[in-house]
């Protein structure tokens, strides 16, 4: 797993572009957070969270920390493409005040979500657990900052 590289830097690779704010874009990012959040939930009440299916939990909670980042990047007039986009997200979190050791738990979940996705990965009931918390504290201050623009 690579370093992630400021924000400005994907700026300056063109990963990240200047755009045109788009507040609808953004709402319906949040509206689709929030739909994510409260099936996960509503999952994890009625199943729970097991080996089987952990790796389903830590892809939906990436994908809802994601969302919300994106609502945020389309409020303030960015969008991101290309390889490298969700590292350019993922860094965009450093613009935002969260704590480095913030950042590379997204990273590293961003690398796993990857490794489920391309190469068969397994993860354990345990990181499961950890991205559950992570993703509702980190999605309490996403929400925050959002309402707060």
């Amino acid at each position: 797993m690579r370093p992630l590289q400021l924000f400005e830097e994907y700026i300056a690779e063109g990963i990240i572009r200047r755009v045109k704010k788009d507040p609808q874009r953004a709402q319906s990012m949040i509206k689709q957070s929030e739909r994510k959040i409260n099936s996960l939930k509503e999952t994890s009440d009625k199943i729970g969270i097991k080996k089987e299916n952990a790796n389903d939990y830590i892809e939906n909670c990436y994908d809802i920390i994601m969302y919300l980042i994106r609502a945020k990047l389309y409020l303030e007039g960015y969008s991101s493409s290309g390889q490298g986009a969700h590292e350019a997200e993922i860094s965009y979190l450093r613009k935002l005040g969260f704590s480095e050791k913030d950042v590379q738990f997204a990273d590293q979940m961003r690398y796993f979500r990857n490794g489920i996705l391309y190469y068969g990965t397994a993860l354990d009931k345990e990181y499961a657990e950890l991205a559950i918390q992570f993703m509702h504290k980190t999605c309490s201050t996403l929400m925050k900052i959002l309402k707060a623009a």
